[in-house]
């Protein structure tokens, strides 16, 4: 069994999903299986779950072994504190998280079928550059062009629903909407939630009053992005959180909830570079 096999078999459910208990025996639900984090932290984000009568919304860790959680030494990494369940394909060992909390733990070894394990090792072992590869041809110019077009139409309405979905929420502020949008692709895959709330916190009306002194800009947004929370012996920093306390005081602001990730990127697309040039 490898990691990745078991991410997939648990972000589309290829297991019995009835009757699901935890190694201590609770009731599992699961509600919704999280996004796919291919980055710093947790591998699913997100996700819905229910443990007995109690509602739950955080991360889900998938690992081999229960023990990998110890290994990787997580409990210790503030990006697993919020981890509202273990997923494992062998529970050998009772899971701890950093408060000391049991950590709920579900094991897929006796869930999952012979027959999926069979598939995906027959397809791995292909010697060809992609495992479907000879398949393309059964399909027909009519049914390929039919799927594309499907794709991009899907593609649309998925991007215009959340448009729309922003509009409402803003009521209907076309530019506090582009605002948000712009700020979120700036942030690019890894950041765009977090520069969103950002984007969100900080009403354009209070940017446009300094939009000619890029300090105050600066502060503002690190500030917001929870950066200018700790001491500094710099003096440009300390410049900035001393401004940034004065207007968070003044428009009653406070940091977002979140934190923005630097791990496998190019300095160039660092959060501290690209977040004060999206309001630019």
């Amino acid at each position: 069994m490898k990691e990745d096999i078991l991410q997939y078999i648990w972000k589309f459910q290829y297991y019995n999903i009835h009757n699901l208990q935890s190694t201590n025996g609770d009731n599992i639900l699961v509600i919704y299986a999280g996004n796919n984090n291919s980055n710093q932290g947790p591998d699913f984000t997100e996700a819905k779950i229910k443990i007995n009568e109690t509602l739950w919304a955080g991360n889900i860790e998938v690992h081999i072994n229960s023990s990998d959680w110890n290994l990787h030494r997580h409990s210790a990494d503030n990006n697993y504190n919020n981890v509202i369940l273990h997923v494992v394909w062998n529970h050998d060992v009772e899971i701890k998280d950093s408060n000391g909390n049991h950590l709920a733990t579900l094991e897929l070894q006796s869930r999952v079928s012979n027959l999926l394990l069979e598939k995906y090792k027959h397809l791995m072992e292909k010697p060809q550059f992609i495992p479907c590869e000879k398949l393309a041809p059964d399909l027909g110019g009519l049914a390929l062009t039919s799927w594309k077009e499907r794709l991009v139409s899907e593609r649309l309405l998925l991007k215009s629903g959340n448009i729309f979905q922003i509009l409402e929420k803003n009521n209907f502020h076309w530019e506090e909407t582009f605002w948000w949008l712009i700020a979120a692709n700036f942030g690019l895959k890894v950041n765009s939630e977090m520069f969103r709330k950002i984007a969100e916190s900080l009403p354009l009306n209070i940017l446009a009053k300094h939009k000619n002194n890029i300090i105050q800009i600066e502060s503002l947004l690190f500030g917001q992005a929870g950066l200018l929370e700790k001491d500094f012996e710099e003096k440009y920093p300390e410049l900035l959180q001393k401004e940034y306390r004065f207007y968070q005081k003044k428009y009653k602001v406070n940091p977002v909830d979140g934190e923005l990730f630097f791990l496998r990127m190019r300095p160039a697309n660092f959060p501290t570079i690209r977040l004060p040039n999206s309001p630019c």
